[in-house]
C-alpha cells in the first residue's frame, strides 16, 4: 500500500496554502492575499503519530468562476476529491459561511470521501467553540478550529485525519505480482502501450490528451508472471494561458506512482524530453521507485546511425538523478520492443527487492574506500566502520562514521557507484542514511 492521499480542498483565499506550508514545514506554495494566488497543486510528504501520508495543495474551489484559470483550479480540485483517502475541507471564520462554500460542501458530500473539516483562521482558542458555531450548518464533520498562520489546533486536526487511515496490514498483497504505474504527459501513448499489450482495445485511445479519465488497473499474466498495469490520466503540458496553470493529473500520477513497484515513464519520441517528463520522473525518484523510461513513437521519426545516441545522451541531461533507469524505444503502433518491457519489468523489480549479506556489502566497502580513501575536512578524515542494509523497495543501508558531517554527497555517490558496480541495482534508486557510530 501507499502512502495515504490527503487533498487540501476549499474556495480561493480561506489559508490553504498557509495550512499547506505549516503542515509541510517549509514555505512551498505562494502565499498573497489574492485569491487563487496558487496556481500549481503542490504535494508533500507528512508523518504524524507515526503514519505517514501526501498531502496536496490545491488551487480553491470556485463553483460560480467564469475566468479559465479558477475553472481549471476547480477542475484540479475535483480530481483532488477523486483520487484522495481523506479531504481536509478549509474555510474561513473570519468571513463565516458563504455560497460558495456551502457549493463546496454539496460536492464533498456527494464525493462520499471521509472528510475532516478545518475552521481556519481562529485566533483565540478560549471562544473557538462561539466562532465555529455557524459551521455546524453545512452538515457536514464536527468544525475543528485552527490557526494555521500561528499553528494553533493544528495537532487535533491531523489526530482526526489519520483516524480515516487503514490501520497497516488491512490488506495483504499478493508479492508475486508486480504492479506497474505506466505515467506521463498526455497523448505520449500510454493507453496505446497497455493495449498493444493486452492485443486488444480496453483503453479508449485518441488524439485529443487527457482522454483516460481515470486510472485504470488491467491484471495480465505472460509466461508464468502475473502484473498488474495502472494506467493514468497523463500530465498535461503547460497552457499557454500566461499564468502557466499545470493541469489535471498530477495528483494521478502520485497516487498511480505509491502504489506501484516499478514506474514506466513515457516519453514522446517527436517531442523529446520536457519539463513535464523530468516531473513525472521526479516524483517516482523521490519515492524511490525501480523505474523505466520507455521512449514512444520512435517509428515515427527520422532516424540515422547517431539519432538513439542523441536522444540518450539528452535523457541522461535532463535526468542526471536517475541514470540507473534503463532505456527503451518503442511504438505502441507497430509493437516495436514492446515485449522487451516485460524482461526490463522483471529485472527492475528483483533489483528494487535485492537484498545483500552483511559481510558481502563490507567486503566491497572495504576494497572501496581501500581504492579511494575519504577525504579530509579541516584534518578530519571520515571514517567508515560498518555498512548494513535494512530494508528494500528501494534498497536502503545505513552507514557507521566516525561523524556525520563529514559524509559529503560526493563520497556517498562514490559509494553508490561502487555497489552498483558490484550488484547491479539496475532500474533501482538505492538510498544510504548515514549514523555516527556511537549512536
Amino acid at each position: 500500500m501507499g502512502k495515504p492521499i490527503v487533498a487540501v480542498v476549499g474556495r480561493p483565499n480561506v489559508g490553504k496554502s498557509t495550512l499547506f506550508n505549516r503542515l509541510a514545514g517549509e514555505r512551498i506554495s505562494i502565499v498573497e492575499d489574492t485569491p487563487g494566488v496558487t496556481r500549481d497543486r503542490i504535494y508533500a510528504d507528512v508523518e504524524w503519530l507515526g503514519k505517514e501520508f501526501t498531502i496536496i495543495d490545491t488551487g480553491g474551489i470556485d463553483p460560480d468562476a467564469e475566468d479559465i484559470i479558477t475553472r481549471q483550479m476547480m477542475k484540479q480540485a475535483e480530481i483532488a476529491i477523486e483520487t484522495s483517502d481523506v479531504v481536509l475541507f478549509v474555510v474561513d471564520v473570519k468571513t463565516g459561511i458563504t455560497d460558495a462554500d456551502e457549493q463546496v460542501a454539496n460536492m464533498l458530500r456527494k464525493s462520499g470521501k471521509p472528510l475532516v473539516l478545518a475552521v481556519n483562521k481562529v485566533d483565540d482558542m478560549r471562544k473557538a467553540n462561539l466562532d465555529i458555531y455557524e459551521f455546524y450548518s453545512l452538515g457536514l464533520s464536527e468544525p475543528i478550529p485552527i490557526s494555521a498562520g500561528q499553528a494553533l489546533g493544528l495537532g487535533d486536526m491531523l489526530d482526526e485525519v489519520v483516524k480515516f487511515f487503514p490501520e497497516t496490514g488491512d490488506e495483504e498483497e499478493d508479492d508475486e505480482t508486480i504492479k506497474i504505474a505506466i505515467v506521463g504527459k498526455p497523448n505520449v501513448g500510454k493507453s496505446s502501450i497497455i493495449n498493444r499489450i493486452l492485443g486488444e482495445d480496453r483503453l479508449i485511445v485518441s488524439d485529443i490528451p487527457g482522454t483516460t479519465r481515470d486510472a485504470i488497473d488491467t491484471p495480465y499474466e505472460k509466461d508464468g508472471h502475473n502484473y498488474v498495469f495502472i494506467d493514468t490520466a497523463g500530465m498535461r503540458r503547460k497552457s499557454k494561458i500566461k499564468e502557466n496553470i499545470e493541469k489535471y493529473s498530477i495528483i494521478r500520477a502520485i497516487a498511480a506512482v505509491e502504489r506501484c513497484d516499478v514506474c514506466v515513464l513515457v516519453i514522446n519520441a517527436e517531442e523529446g524530453i520536457t519539463d513535464q517528463d523530468t516531473k513525472i520522473a521526479g516524483i517516482a525518484h523521490e519515492r524511490g521507485k525501480a523505474a523505466i523510461i520507455a521512449v514512444n513513437k520512435w517509428d515515427a521519426i527520422e532516424k540515422d546511425g547517431k539519432t538513439m545516441n542523441k536522444f540518450i545522451k539528452d535523457i541522461d541531461m535532463e535526468l542526471k538523478y536517475m541514470p540507473y533507469a534503463p532505456k527503451l524505444f518503442v511504438s505502441a503502433l507497430t509493437g516495436q520492443r514492446i515485449d522487451q518491457l516485460f524482461g526490463l519489468i522483471r529485472i527492475v523489480s528483483e533489483n528494487a527487492s535485492l537484498r545483500i549479506a552483511t559481510g558481502i556489502l563490507n567486503e566491497v566497502l572495504i576494497e572501496a574506500v581501500a581504492m579511494s580513501p575519504p577525504p579530509t575536512d579541516k584534518g578530519k578524515q571520515l571514517k567508515i566502520y560498518f555498512v548494513t542494509q535494512v530494508s528494500v523497495k528501494p534498497p536502503t543501508f545505513v552507514l557507521f562514521v566516525n561523524d556525520t558531517e563529514l559524509m559529503h554527497f560526493s563520497y556517498k555517490r562514490y559509494i553508490e557507484n561502487q555497489f552498483r558496480q558490484a550488484f547491479g541495482f539496475t532500474g533501482t534508486p538505492i538510498h544510504f542514511i548515514v549514523r555516527n557510530r556511537k549512536d
